[in-house]
């Protein structure tokens, strides 16, 4: 037999046995699966080789090394059998693969071409040090991995340097992978923490061990709330394959009794849906005495699903029904607000997007139906992109365009803050623009923007607090100069960039509110990341008008040790024409914001390190025809490898009676981490109402983290000028995590009664 076919069946057997030796997100992605070249050099290497050409047999004997494609299998003693193609080390086997994995074991026997492989006293290093054990492993025909009293440990030996047991093991005493469908079945599994069992289940099925399916693992949890009473959730799959998962959720509550969910997932080769429900019946209604939650039964059914039809289009939906929109936070089943029920079509490509929704959103909470009416349905939302590169020095165009209908039931809000008008809206813009980009003698830089905005938009007068039913046109000229010159200057250590900026930007109307109704601009802060932006609302409905200046500039340094600086300053200027942002609407936006005058607030931001685990920021927006401080914001970070950590904290907002806040917030605090011991840290908090001079939250708590294992539990009490006043919450921690990635457990909130 030829040295090479022989190395070629040795290392194919390494990579198939130990390639699904464990689950996927344990095992590393590199583990065991670099491929074997058949025509790549192989060689064999042993004290003495025999032929006996009676039986057929080739014998290696003594210091055995086979090698091929960075694969190397060493032994003591190696017998080929050319009638029955069956290769057998006898004695000590080390397997080693190209990234530094090694496999070693007592013997290692090959039969039937290949197809099943037995390995005895079996201990698999990965080079990220986790360790695998087992007293035997047969790798048979049904794609499967057998393993006998095997251990998992991501720790290695799980003992540290000064021989204190870390982390965390699973031993079993039986392990069977599937690698056909990646599902993992495990006979009596113990989990040990810090070397000392902790956990056992007579069984465990894991129906898919991809480190997707690791990251949605359901997993058993408890949990208290003064109106549920202690709760106990118990996940259970009940059926699972590479296709379909049913999971049932039984859930027992001292309070409230007995709460079932149900879970249907069905995956396709192009998509997947999924279909959730859950119900009870109350077994005290009076907890929810006064809330939407007063209800004998309540439930709630969900339904999601992506597929992708063709290729570049994505559809899918969303959909929520419930008793009551306060069921899933009661029973914290959901910690968002609001719930989205949609259907949407996407088209992505390298230079276009186009996203198609139709969309209903529900608030979460106690929230009644006619409070519901006031949420928007888009009816429908469809936006389109689309850049085309005109060759170089031509620039490139871009076309945009955005069609919003809003239908809304009731009117969200009084006059002067108004977020939605009762009845529909339809808004359509429309925006194209060329762009290039110049660059001139010693680095100065010119980019150029022509344009146009078209907007048709229509509303049918429903509100009582509208005149009548509206249409508007309108087309706006755009034109802009974006004009900057950076300077470099290096000394050999430190580079230094300076960059002055000016921008000219002309919008040749005089109408801001082009949506009619503002459903989609209401949010607006002029700080340094939108100080050199062409339009600065956040949405659709209104544009910024008339002739704006803007300057400013940039400055950066760069260490040698790899600290940094960075500043970014400026202030803008209405020169010419109607000023968008002095004109309020209905929603308030950008009321007080500093834009709302000819001459900005000057602002600036600042971010920067000077040594390694010290990070700073800071933003800063000025009154400059007043000379005060309108915004102000500091924090500062430090983190160091023996454990110490520190954050610190400062906001100020004048007050702003247009947005509704009659008083100035100023808040100041700060946390901080002290190391106890290796691996224990306590953590403390606190923060402070400077303008009600009272305290705002504190809080403490302790963790272990040893890098495998995390233990901890938090408590905060807040304070009664707190956005959720005098409330304390425990938080604990438990999480098992390996070098390969995998990172689970639990991690959340409990509420406690008031005090």
């Amino acid at each position: 037999m030829s040295p090479r076919r022989l190395a070629w069946a040795s290392a194919l057997l390494a990579l198939g046995v130990s390639s699904g030796a464990f689950a996927q997100g344990i095992v590393p992605r590199n583990f065991f699966n670099a491929p074997v070249d058949a025509s790549a050099p192989a060689a064999v290497e042993a004290n003495m080789l025999t032929f006996d050409s009676n039986a057929n047999i080739i014998t290696a004997n003594g210091d055995v090394v086979l090698s091929q494609g960075g694969y190397t299998l060493t032994g003591d003693n190696l017998v080929y059998d050319r009638n029955s193609k069956a290769l057998k080390f006898v004695g000590h086997v080390s397997v080693t693969d190209p990234a530094g994995n090694v496999a070693e074991m007592a013997d290692l026997d090959v039969t039937g071409g290949m197809k099943q492989a037995f390995m005895n006293s079996l201990t698999i290093t990965t080079y990220d040090g986790a360790r695998i054990t087992a007293d035997s492993v047969d790798y048979d025909t049904a794609l499967r991995t057998l393993m006998e009293d095997a251990t998992y440990a991501p720790c290695g030996d799980c003992i540290d340097h000064a021989g204190r047991r870390i982390g965390w093991s699973v031993s079993a005493s039986r392990i069977t992978y599937n690698s056909e469908d990646g599902s993992l079945h495990l006979e009596q599994p113990t989990l040990a923490l810090l070397g000392i069992p902790v956990a056992w289940l007579p069984f465990l099925w894991l129906p898919d061990t991809s480190e997707t399916a690791l990251a949605n693992m359901r997993m058993p949890s408890y949990d208290y709330g003064e109106l549920t009473g202690h709760k106990l959730e118990v996940p259970y799959y009940a059926y699972s394959s590479r296709w379909t998962d049913i999971i049932l959720t039984p859930t027992v509550m001292s309070r409230q009794g007995f709460l079932m969910g149900a879970e249907w997932i069905q995956r396709f080769d192009a998509g997947s849906f999924q279909i959730k429900a859950s119900g009870l019946y109350q077994l005290d209604r009076a907890a929810y005495a006064g809330t939407v939650g007063d209800l004998d039964w309540r439930g709630a059914i969900q339904t999601s699903g992506e597929f992708r039809p063709v290729r570049d289009w994505t559809v899918g939906w969303s959909y929520t029904a419930f008793t009551d929109a306060a069921y899933l936070t009661d029973y914290r089943l959901t910690l968002g607000k609001s719930t989205v029920n949609q259907v949407y079509a996407t088209h992505l490509t390298n230079d276009t997007f186009i996203d198609a929704r139709v969309q209903q959103f529900n608030q979460l909470g106690n929230v009644t139906a006619a409070a519901q009416d006031q949420q928007g349905k888009t009816l429908p939302v469809v936006r389109f992109e689309h850049i085309e590169d005109l060759g170089p020095g031509n620039g490139r165009i871009e076309i945009s365009g955005r069609l919003l209908g809003v239908q809304r039931g009731a009117d969200a809000g009084a006059a002067p803050r108004v977020w939605g008008y009762e009845g529909y809206k339809q808004h359509l813009s429309l925006t194209a623009g060329w762009q290039t980009q110049w660059i001139g003698a010693g680095g100065f830089v010119a980019t150029p923007y022509l344009g146009g905005r078209a907007d048709l938009a229509y509303y049918d007068g429903t509100s009582a607090l509208l005149p009548g039913a509206t249409t508007l046109w309108s087309a706006t000229p755009i034109a802009a100069m974006d004009v900057r010159f950076p300077l470099a200057a290096s000394d050999g250590s430190t580079v230094h960039l300076i960059e002055p900026i000016a921008q000219v930007v002309y919008r040749g109307s005089n109408t801001t509110s082009v949506g009619i109704t503002n459903d989609d601009a209401q949010s607006f802060v002029f700080d340094d990341t939108n100080l050199f932006s062409y339009n600065r609302f956040s949405g659709s409905d209104r544009q910024e008008t008339g002739l704006r200046a803007t300057v400013g500039g940039r400055y950066q340094a760069n260490f040698a040790d790899g600290g940094y600086i960075e500043v970014i300053a400026g202030q803008s200027f209405q020169l010419a024409g109607a000023n968008a942002f002095a004109t309020p609407g209905q929603a308030q936006t950008a009321v007080g914001s500093g834009m709302d005058m000819a001459a900005s607030y000057a602002v600036l931001g600042a971010y920067g390190s000077f040594t390694p685990g010290l990070k700073f920021g800071g933003k800063l927006q000025v009154d400059t025809g007043a000379m005060q401080v309108a915004r102000a914001g500091l924090g500062a970070s430090y983190s160091h490898d023996d454990g110490w950590g520190a954050t610190f904290d400062y906001t100020y907002r004048a007050a702003n009676p247009g947005q509704g806040m009659l008083v100035p917030q100023h808040e100041i605090g700060g946390e901080l981490t002290v190391p106890l011991a290796e691996y224990w840290s306590i953590k403390a908090s606190s923060y402070w109402d400077l303008t009600a001079n009272t305290w705002l939250q504190v809080g403490g708590g302790v963790v272990y983290d040893d890098g495998y294992l995390v233990i901890g539990a938090n408590a905060t009490r807040t304070g009664p000028t707190h956005t959720s006043p005098d409330d304390t919450r425990l938080t604990a921690t438990f999480r098992l995590k390996a070098p390969a990635g995998l990172d689970v457990g639990y991690q959340g909130g409990i509420p406690l009664p008031d005090f």
